[in-house]
């Protein structure tokens, strides 16, 4: 693993983190806040377009944090694994500027959401999302899922059906199933799902600073690395409980949404790179793009699986090109 050569380097622990979630403040709170309580949530958005961090609670006691910004048509982003809601902050700042209500949540286990050790799968995160729905009473709204959130999406939709949605985004997603079997045998051998539970496992904090290299196409000889990007990555990733990471290993692995994306029946875009060395393309969104009946395929040549991130200056107008049509 080569030594980064930025500014953190030569930063303990505490001071990155410190100097981080200074950074984050900035960022994430550009207006005045405003204390409103989720309870609150249904209230006029035209008197509180700059909302920002909230947290409510679902029945099993679990606290979910979530932003909520602007007016207009909701669009809802579910993460990848292991990140949490600000990996969207390029898109959230795109669409907000452009008159949507943008709202993003940190995953249980993920981000600045409680640490759980059960529900950790998919029926309970889509279930915890179907509560958020409920909440904000969301209505006509634009699903989006990248990798893991993706999964969310598709089962989120099998569990719960479209009379919110209006459309779906499955960008570098895991379904229909990640894990080779004999039904799949197109798919990863289990030994590289045991890899990363072995490195989540053993030294989470290393595992995660080599993972952000091919997770950005980082390791391809002619890219040209962002150690900005490399470091948000870790930083997200360590934000998250080590049991909730864990156990999403074999939720975005093991889980079969084949069936949930039957149920997709509102317009859907499929966005996948076909140098995606995390979930690869052929098994995952060019098998997506002709299960779900009304999807339309976008392949990214040469892009790698965090594109929403590296590569959001493209994804982000082929994103609003596909709202507005």
């Amino acid at each position: 693993m080569m030594k980064p050569e930025s500014p953190i380097a030569g930063m303990n622990r505490r001071s990155f983190l410190t100097a981080a979630a200074a950074s984050a403040a900035v960022t994430l709170f550009p207006y005045p806040a405003r204390a409103v309580a989720a309870k609150e949530a249904s209230h006029n958005r035209e008197d509180f377009p700059e909302d920002g961090m909230k947290t409510f609670t679902v029945k099993d006691g679990t606290t979910i944090h979530y932003k909520d910004w602007g007016i207009g048509q909701p669009v809802v982003f579910s993460h990848g694994w292991p990140l949490n809601a600000d990996a969207w902050d390029a898109q959230m700042l795109y669409l907000g500027q452009r008159g949507y209500r943008v709202i993003a949540h940190d995953r249980r286990s993920h981000g600045r959401s409680d640490q759980t050790w059960n529900g950790n799968e998919m029926n309970t995160y889509a279930d915890d999302l179907a509560a958020l729905f409920e909440l904000l009473d969301l209505k006509n709204v634009l699903m989006v899922g990248h990798s893991t959130g993706g999964g969310e999406v598709a089962r989120y939709i099998g569990r719960h059906g479209t009379k919110r949605v209006a459309k779906a985004v499955l960008i570098s997603s895991v379904p229909p199933v990640m894990i080779k079997s004999n039904a799949n045998p197109g798919g990863l051998p289990i030994n590289i799902f045991d890899d990363i539970r072995a490195g989540v496992a053993g030294n989470r904090s290393q595992f995660y600073q080599d993972l952000s290299l091919p997770f950005f196409g980082y390791n391809r000889p002619e890219a040209k690395q962002s150690e900005g990007i490399r470091g948000n990555f870790w930083y997200q990733g360590m934000q998250g409980g080590i049991k909730g990471q864990y156990d999403c290993i074999q939720a975005f692995s093991e889980t079969d949404f084949t069936e949930d994306l039957r149920k997709i029946n509102v317009p859907t875009l499929v966005m996948h790179g076909d140098d995606d060395q995390i979930v690869p393309f052929a098994d995952s969104g060019a098998r997506t793009a002709k299960i779900v009946k009304k999807a339309t395929l976008k392949v990214y040549p040469g892009f790698p699986h965090g594109m929403p991130i590296s590569h959001a200056d493209v994804i982000n107008p082929d994103l609003l090109d596909f709202i507005k049509a």
